[in-house]
């Protein structure tokens, strides 16, 4: 593993831990001013700082405590100056109404570094959907880097 490596690998689970703690100021630490960001929820992106933190907050908000959030299968490709990784994250916590959530998504970032930093200038994060209802799908279980085992209901 190389230095860039490394410090992406940080950053990253910096990210991770931010989240959990839903720590606005330590999550957005990590975005470039001008961030693109996808998310499963509308609209279709979020462009610059100001729009990606409000999305963030509106998604902190919709959670009672601490948001639980794991990181399988991560794979990192670093340059000199840019990087990319992706990932899946196992995400949930306690809703506002009381009923506890789980949901898969898959994640893949894109870094630049500045000097010393690395920012995320781009994130994209998606859902799998059934194509035959529509809903999203999520694998019954991992079993393992890659070895994600999961069922479509056709339900």
């Amino acid at each position: 593993m190389t230095s860039n490596d490394s410090q992406v690998r940080a950053l990253l689970d910096s990210r991770v831990d931010a989240c959990q703690k839903k720590d606005l100021e330590q999550l957005m630490s990590h975005y470039s001013p001008d961030v693109v960001y996808y998310d499963v929820v509308p609209p279709l992106q979020y462009v610059g700082s100001a729009d990606v933190r409000g999305n963030f907050e509106r998604w902190f908000n919709e959670y009672t405590g601490p948001i639980s959030m794991e990181t399988h299968d991560l794979t990192i490709a670093t340059g000199a100056d840019v990087a990319f990784a992706h990932m899946l994250h196992l995400s949930g916590g306690t809703r506002k109404n009381g009923q506890q959530s789980s949901l898969w998504v898959r994640s893949s970032v894109c870094c630049r570094r500045s000097g010393e930093t690395w920012l995320i200038t781009h994130e994209h994060i998606s859902v799998p959907i059934n194509p035959q209802n529509r809903q999203a799908w999520s694998p019954a279980e991992v079993q393992g880097p890659g070895k994600v085992v999961g069922r479509v209901s056709t339900a």
